[in-house]
């Protein structure tokens, strides 16, 4: 049921916020113990905003636009009086004061948290195998992992859980998920959305987004969460559009990029790259036009966020030191000895894998050969996009090169795993929006993910064509059997 169907059902009187909350809070309890996709769950406030909903339905009063959606919130978004770890042993008890932007407009218009998703740890990681409190699996197949960083948000709305889920997405933390989960996932143009209250991985590169069930969903979560924010100075003030009256204009005559250089990859998986051609052909018919689109730095995109976006954890993570709140050793001898230990202790090897590369990468004699020429690349890969946009509106590629790989294949190979973000980064490198959405199955009955990218603050471009290519391909009719997807 999409966000617009609920709304209608309950403006009508047809169901009740509380019976929509206990069939998902159902849900959780019957299959989240061979997923775990929640951290810490919130039923009972959540059964009471819910009976709040219902009684201002009754009393006559105007419903706000999210009433009684159930959510999952990852967790490294603040959520005020409610556990916040970041799936790190260094937050594991940490209960923040404040609301986060993103997640107080959530609930000012309406919607209702079920419980915190599981991550990798301090959104580092692209299968949600490092998180401090156990892995999140991929309800489509249990043996294999839902993507990262923001796996527990995709799992749960995949599976039933939550109606829609918030993610994060540094280097495709929310498409790379989405797409190995077979659901939507937005992020926006960098600064469309306020990141007060996010815990910050790399602040140049993180942006909020949505986790949906539909293209539609999405436009309508963007729509309450956008716009400016006094509290983050990279937050723009630029207009909201109303995304969701934008997504039926036609899109006939509408210019799509396929970029060169991602369907060239050795490592991509022929099932990805026919679902791709495929669904160019289904834009085709729907009056779009194809062009061939050349970014000649696209593939340097890994090797410049693997740079930066250490060097941003490196320094955004450098708070942990066990004095001001989180974990602390027990081993304290002095000061200097007792940060050490608590850094050692509190933080899991990705982390702290992370942390050294962007210390080195910052250390004196080394900032001008890598960090500073990273951003030179960043630059270039920017001018790459601008050139692109000269002729196409939007660009189409696949989201991440295969699909959903099995748990612990990677765990001990980096490489290959930082790989998986391959198609997704440049977008964040550039500050660009970008949407996956699911694009058919592979041989394995797993979903396949399309990502397309528009120009900056174009999400309503960029939803509108996704909107019609969902409609058109109408991908999960087919679906293979799952225990999880109903």
């Amino acid at each position: 049921m999409s966000i617009s169907d609920w709304r209608k059902q309950l403006n009508e009187g047809n169901v009740s916020a509380v019976e929509l909350v206990k069939e998902y809070i159902d849900k959780i309890q019957l299959n989240d113990d061979r997923i775990h996709s929640y951290l810490t769950l919130n039923f009972d406030q959540a059964l009471a905003q819910a009976e709040k909903i219902d009684n201002d339905r009754i009393a006559g009063n105007e419903l706000p636009p999210l009433a009684g959606v159930p959510f999952g919130i990852k967790d490294n978004l603040c959520t005020k009086g409610i556990k916040t770890t970041c799936s790190s042993r260094m937050l594991e008890g940490f209960i923040p004061p404040y609301e986060s932007t993103v997640t107080n407009k959530l609930w000012k218009a309406g919607g209702i948290l079920l419980g915190k998703t599981n991550l990798d740890e301090f959104a580092m990681g692209s299968s949600t195998e490092n998180s401090a409190f156990g892995n999140t699996f991929n309800p489509w197949d249990i043996s294999r992992v839902p993507g990262g960083s923001s796996g527990g948000s995709a799992a749960a709305v995949a599976s039933g859980m939550c109606m829609s889920a918030l993610g994060s997405d540094t280097g495709g933390s929310i498409r790379q998920p989405a797409s190995f989960c077979g659901v939507v996932g937005l992020k926006p143009t960098y600064g469309r959305v306020s990141r007060w209250g996010l815990v910050a991985f790399a602040s140049s590169l993180d942006q909020v987004g949505p986790l949906t069930s539909s293209v539609s969903d999405s436009a309508e979560i963007l729509q309450v969460i956008a716009g400016a924010d006094s509290k983050d100075s990279t937050c723009l003030k630029a207009s909201v559009p109303n995304y969701a009256k934008e997504l039926c204009k036609p899109i006939r005559g509408l210019k799509v990029g396929l970029i060169k250089q991602c369907f060239d990859q050795p490592g991509l998986s022929l099932d990805v790259k026919n679902a791709t051609m495929k669904a160019a052909k289904d834009l085709e018919e729907l009056g779009v036009e194809l062009i061939e689109v050349d970014c000649p730095c696209f593939n340097e995109g890994i090797a410049t966020y693997y740079v930066i976006a250490p060097s941003e954890a490196s320094a955004n993570l450098a708070r942990y030191d066990g004095v001001k709140y989180g974990y602390r050793s027990n081993e304290e001898q002095n000061i200097s000895s007792m940060t050490s230990f608590t850094r050692s202790e509190g933080f899991g090897n990705e982390v702290k894998r992370r942390i050294l590369i962007g210390t080195y990468a910052l250390s004196a004699g080394y900032v001008d050969a890598y960090y500073k020429k990273a951003q030179k690349v960043r630059t270039l890969i920017r001018r790459d996009f601008e050139s692109a946009f000269n002729k196409v509106d939007l660009l189409l590629t696949p989201t991440s090169p295969t699909t959903a790989f099995k748990a612990g294949s990677h765990t001990n190979d980096p490489l290959s795993m930082y790989l998986s973000d391959l198609l997704t980064i440049p977008a964040n490198l550039a500050g660009l929006p970008a949407i996956s959405l699911p694009s058919g199955f592979d041989s394995n009955g797993l979903p396949i993910g399309l990502q397309f990218i528009g120009n900056v603050l174009d999400e309503a471009k960029l939803l509108q064509v996704a909107y019609q290519y969902e409609q058109t391909a109408n991908v999960m009719k087919n679906k293979p059997d799952s225990d999880f997807i109903s």
